[in-house]
């Protein structure tokens, strides 16, 4: 069949990987030129100890804490917005202990396969993304946050996923090249980690070895519609048809799926990222400062500093407040190393597709025959990007699905 992949970020790309794989016709078709999207600066992180939706208890206290301070963790700007509204309300409504009692075995499962699509595809791929399997430490500093990991240790344990509490002289043993000032942490050893812009760059190479065709700077203008299927994908570059479409639009899902009746509540969450070559003493293992939510990961002789979660619509400005937030955590868990602040231009931003719910949507349209869906990954897009597209391309040969993806439904709101 002609598949039409509407966005060309990591998700796009990975259902591109395993629809041209099962034999289709495969365009994807992107706004941008490729090179900069959220796959290409984030954390890197394949991380199934996130079971934990972002929809939780406590978010939203901790929410309105940080709101007021301008290098908090977490921002909304305060804005009126129907689209942000309704975010909300489903926000408030899913962070119950109710629904991350549901939702852990999901993202648990779903994490996992990604996992070991991930191993596969390290031995299948011709190049190196730098793939390593050393686990991940979630570092903190605080009572408060220590109860909340041991909470989360016995989650963990009940889920099957391995995790270990450690005291502040064993999170030290781990890292043996740089003093480490924490209260304690967990280790999370089934956690990974990669390069993605070694990653996405080299796929995207792959993939047009493999005849995937790319229309990059293609704008999407509007849908032709006709007795329920999607006839005609309008665009700036002209109209494509195709037998079925994917939509990977990431944080323009809910733009785009508007034009198409569908309700797909999203909200972009900004996040910043900058990047240290040529370390020296390097850390050993991607942590998590956990009262600061800065991600760190070592990429070879690289470091990579990652943070903040933006509500502020679609919106490019970088605003360096939020990178002072990261770098002034920085000395706090690692107080040998002093990072200045990086330049703006030597910082990348990303925008995460937020569901209010904090679960992807992945599934194929009730309204629209031939439309499937598979956004809303928030953080966690690379991480569960190789177990979207081989669910995304069961779904259009109709095969038995890897997992029951019913909690994904993507009109569930």
């Amino acid at each position: 069949m002609k598949i039409g992949i509407l966005g060309g970020g990591i998700i796009g790309l990975s259902s591109a990987y395993y629809l041209n794989k099962a034999g289709h016709d495969v365009t994807i078709i992107d706004q941008t030129n490729l090179l900069d999207g959220c796959s290409h600066g984030n954390a890197g992180m394949i991380v199934p100890s996130h079971f934990i939706p972002l929809a939780a208890p406590g978010m939203i206290s901790k929410g309105i804490r940080w709101m007021f301070d301008s290098t908090s963790p977490f921002y909304i700007k305060p804005r009126f917005s129907k689209s942000l509204i309704k975010w909300g309300y489903h926000f408030y409504r899913s962070a119950t202990s109710a629904h991350v009692q549901k939702s852990a075995p999901a993202l648990k499962e779903i994490s996992l396969l990604s996992k070991s699509l991930y191993q596969e595809w390290k031995q299948e791929l011709p190049f190196d993304f730098g793939y390593q399997e050393k686990g991940l430490l979630m570092l903190f500093k605080t009572k408060e946050a220590e109860h909340e990991e041991v909470n989360t240790v016995e989650m963990a344990s009940r889920y099957g996923i391995e995790a270990y509490l450690l005291n502040a002289s064993e999170v030290q043993n781990l890292e043996t090249q740089i003093k480490v000032d924490v209260k304690g942490g967990v280790y999370f050893p089934g956690d990974a980690h990669l390069n993605p812009n070694v990653l996405v760059t080299n796929l995207i190479k792959y993939l047009r070895q493999k005849g995937v065709s790319f229309r990059d700077k293609t704008t999407l203008k509007d849908f032709q519609i006709d007795n329920g299927k999607v006839l005609a994908v309008k665009t700036n570059n002209g109209d494509f048809r195709f037998d079925e479409v994917v939509m990977a639009l990431g944080s323009w899902s809910g733009e785009i799926g508007g034009k198409l009746q569908l309700s797909l509540p999203m909200q972009a969450g900004k996040g910043y990222s900058f990047t240290l070559n040529d370390v020296v003493n390097n850390v050993q293992i991607p942590s998590i400062f956990l009262e600061a939510r800065v991600a760190v990961t070592p990429m070879g002789n690289s470091l990579r500093f990652g943070g903040t979660m933006e509500i502020t619509g679609v919106d490019h400005r970088i605003n360096m407040n939020r990178v002072k937030g990261i770098v002034n955590a920085i000395p706090r868990y690692y107080p040998k190393m002093l990072v200045p602040m990086p330049n703006q231009e030597n910082v990348w931003h990303g925008l995460r597709p937020c569901s209010p719910d904090g679960l992807p949507y992945i599934g194929r349209s009730k309204k629209i025959e031939n439309l499937i869906i598979a956004t809303g990954h928030s953080m966690m897009g690379l991480s569960l990007a190789p177990a979207t597209g081989l669910l995304v391309s069961e779904l259009v040969d109709n095969k038995k699905s890897s997992m029951n993806i019913e909690l994904f439904e993507p009109e569930r709101f």
